[in-house]
């Protein structure tokens, strides 16, 4: 059974050194989007990080991906793992909790 995580980035580098990595990190959001384990993601707002809602089997598996990602490589942003747990949502949604 897959479990939905909210997976928060804060970045501990300067915009620069972030924008310099945005191509090889959509490039990473991709192969997440691909493989079936990334349901949303974008910038928060202000702009000091991000945000993925994914969908993985284990913890362990998502934090296997997600040290993969060029941000984390290149120690750019830092991640907050939290597990979801829907007590309510729309029709729309129920496929996905």
């Amino acid at each position: 059974m897959s479990t939905v995580y909210v997976v928060v980035l804060s970045y501990i580098k300067s915009l620069e050194e972030v924008d310099a990595q945005i191509p090889a990190h959509v490039e990473w959001l991709k192969k997440g989007y691909s493989d079936g384990v990334f349901l949303a993601s974008g910038r928060r707002i202000p702009r000091n990080g991000g945000i993925i809602l994914a969908k993985c089997d284990s913890l362990e598996s998502l934090e296997d991906r997600l040290s993969q990602d060029p941000f984390q490589k290149l120690n750019i942003a830092k991640t907050e793992i939290i597990l979801f747990e829907a007590s309510m949502k729309i029709q729309l949604l129920e496929n996905i909790f």
